[in-house]
């Protein structure tokens, strides 16, 4: 990975701080993407502590489309060129609340957000190319079911089953995009991490709250985590490998309902019109 830029984001802590410090490992300059700056300084600065890799540091929340607007700006700016964008950043919460912009917080942060990112930057991956973007999903999606006239939860909402939708639209945001980069030298795939033991849902009140809260001490670390993204991240023997689901480093099968090509084309456009890009080319 010497002479390779890879923005990662969620990156002051857990899984994104653990890919991060791995892709730093193998010698890329890493952008780490947090929405608290004292936090995300300091995860720069232990990983070149370790590494003495080039770490830039870029805060903003990714809840926020202008938020996202001007981050993008800001990485365009910095980055001649990004070889690897990794979409890690994500939360899961036990109530209903909206953003600045009027969307469910779950669905504007886990899923909306990686939509946003990666077309501001795909001209810079595709001038970069060979690049690869990796979508962090999670195996929740197999339990997702996308209610494209209730996205914003504002007739039924739990913690869980909104999580769930936006893990699904994660992937099915992938298989969309492989299919329109196809022959652009820019590569797209879905991973799942594992049960994490990491920040993760550590403000989650609620039953919610309390079953994440058993669970921690059985939880994998998010060094092993990071496995997978990283693995999907930099392997060699994945170039031009594209349109894929990967765990524990391997690719395997996602939900049925994740290769329904029609709804893989109605999520894509729901989500064009609500960031407002619904004349972006297809």
């Amino acid at each position: 990975m010497r002479g390779k830029t890879c923005l990662v984001t969620g990156a002051s802590s857990g899984i994104g701080a653990a890919t991060a410090l791995g892709l730093s490992r193998l010698g890329a300059r890493v952008g780490l993407v947090g929405r608290d700056r004292s936090r995300t300084e300091a995860g720069a600065a232990g990983i070149r502590a370790e590494t003495g890799g080039a770490v830039d540091v870029f805060v903003a929340d990714l809840s926020s489309q202008a938020e996202i607007r001007r981050l993008a700006a800001e990485v365009l700016a910095l980055y001649p060129h990004l070889d690897v964008l990794v979409n890690n950043a994500g939360a899961i919460f036990d109530k209903r609340t909206l953003t600045v912009d009027g969307r469910e917080r779950t669905w504007a942060l886990d899923h909306l957000a990686y939509v946003q990112l990666t077309l501001a930057l795909l001209d810079r991956l595709k001038a970069s190319a060979p690049a690869r973007i990796v979508n962090l999903s999670s195996a929740a999606h197999t339990r997702g079911r996308i209610v494209l006239d209730d996205l914003d939860a504002a007739r039924s909402f739990g913690g869980m089953k909104t999580y769930s939708q936006a893990k699904l639209g994660n992937v099915l945001f992938t298989y969309a995009l492989a299919r329109r980069l196809e022959g652009s030298g820019v590569t797209v795939n879905a991973v799942h991490p594992g049960v994490v033991s990491s920040g993760f849902a550590t403000n989650t009140g609620g039953g919610l709250g309390f079953f994440w809260s058993l669970i921690r001490p059985f939880l994998i670390s998010t060094e092993d985590g990071a496995r997978t993204s990283l693995h999907v991240a930099a392997a060699p023997e994945l170039d031009g490998v594209t349109g894929r689901y990967f765990a524990r480093s391997r690719e395997t099968a996602s939900s049925a309902l994740s290769h329904d090509r029609a709804l893989q084309e109605r999520v894509w456009e729901a989500s064009l019109r609500q960031l407002g890009l619904a004349d972006s080319p297809k």
